[in-house]
C-alpha cells in the first residue's frame, strides 16, 4: 500500500516539476482552487502520513467509507487552508514542500496498533493509506485535467488499482446486495444493489467502465448522465443506474 502511495506521489511531483510558473498560476478544475494551492493541498496529504501513523488509538476504527463519508462537511475548510498554505510562496518553494513530504512519508514507520488517530476520526493504519492512494490518484487527475495541453500526470497502476477497487468495495457497503455487477477491468468488480437474486452467473444487470471514468464519478468530477452520454460506461439492465448513490466524496 505504501509502495503505491510512494509511487504516485514520485510521479505527480515529476510533473509538478516540469511546469512553468505560469502554469502553476492557472485555475485547476476545482472551483476556488489554482494549480499552485492544488499542490500545496497534495503537500499536505503526504505530510499527514507520518503525522497519522505515529498517533496510535484505542478507539474503535470507523470504515473507510465512514472516513470519506467526513470530507463533504470540511471541504470548506480544506480549501482555506490551502489557500493560505500556498500564498506568497513561489512554485519552486512549494515543489520543495511536496518533494520533503514525500520524504517523510517514505521514512514514516507502520504502526502495529488497531487504529490512529487521523485528521477525521479514528481509521485502520492500512485504511488510511487508502484514503492517502485516493487523494493522490484522484488530484494527479484534477492536475492532468487542469493543464489539458500538457502531458497528463501519470497514474501509477498500483495506486490506480487501490483507488479503484476501494471505491468499488464502498459501492458494495453502501448499496448492499446482489442485482448489479459493476466492472472496472482490470482493477475491479464488485456485486451490488438490493434487488432480485440470481444464483448463477452474471446478474442481470451490469456497469462496465474504465478506471479514470470510474474515479471521476466516485469523487464527483463527472456526473452518471454525462458518463452515459459521452459513453465512457455502458450499461445494461433495468437496476444498471447507479446515480443514486454517486458520488461518494
Amino acid at each position: 500500500m505504501a509502495t503505491a502511495v510512494l509511487a504516485q506521489a514520485d510521479h505527480v511531483a515529476t510533473w509538478l516539476s516540469g511546469q512553468p510558473p505560469s502554469a502553476w498560476r492557472r485555475p485547476s478544475v476545482l472551483p476556488g482552487w489554482t494549480v499552485a494551492e492544488l499542490a500545496t493541498h497534495i503537500a499536505t496529504v503526504l505530510a499527514s502520513i507520518p503525522a497519522t501513523l505515529s498517533q496510535p488509538t484505542g478507539d474503535r476504527p470507523i470504515s473507510l467509507a465512514g472516513y470519506l463519508a467526513t470530507y463533504r462537511r470540511v471541504a470548506d475548510q480544506i480549501l482555506e487552508r490551502d489557500v493560505a498554505g500556498a500564498a506568497g510562496r513561489s512554485p519552486a518553494e512549494v515543489l520543495a514542500e511536496v518533494y520533503a513530504q514525500r520524504d517523510g512519508a517514505a521514512a514514516a514507520e507502520p504502526p502495529t496498533s488497531r487504529a490512529v488517530r487521523a485528521p477525521r476520526g479514528p481509521i485502520g493504519p492500512a485504511d488510511f493509506l487508502v484514503t492517502r492512494a485516493i487523494e493522490l490518484v484522484v488530484h494527479s487527475d484534477d492536475l492532468s485535467r487542469s493543464l489539458p495541453e500538457r502531458e497528463p500526470v501519470t497514474l501509477d497502476r498500483g495506486a490506480l488499482r487501490v483507488a479503484c477497487q476501494a471505491l468499488a468495495d464502498i459501492l458494495a457497503e453502501r448499496a448492499p446486495g446482489r442485482s448489479l455487477e459493476l466492472r472496472v477491468p482490470p482493477y475491479a468488480a464488485v456485486q451490488a444493489v438490493e434487488g432480485p437474486r440470481h444464483t448463477r452467473g452474471t446478474p442481470p444487470n451490469v456497469v462496465e467502465t474504465d478506471p479514470r471514468t470510474w474515479i471521476r464519478l466516485a469523487t464527483g468530477r463527472l456526473t452518471w448522465a454525462d458518463a452515459v452520454k459521452g459513453g465512457s460506461l455502458q450499461a445494461s439492465g433495468a437496476r444498471a443506474d447507479l446515480a443514486p448513490w454517486l458520488p461518494f466524496l
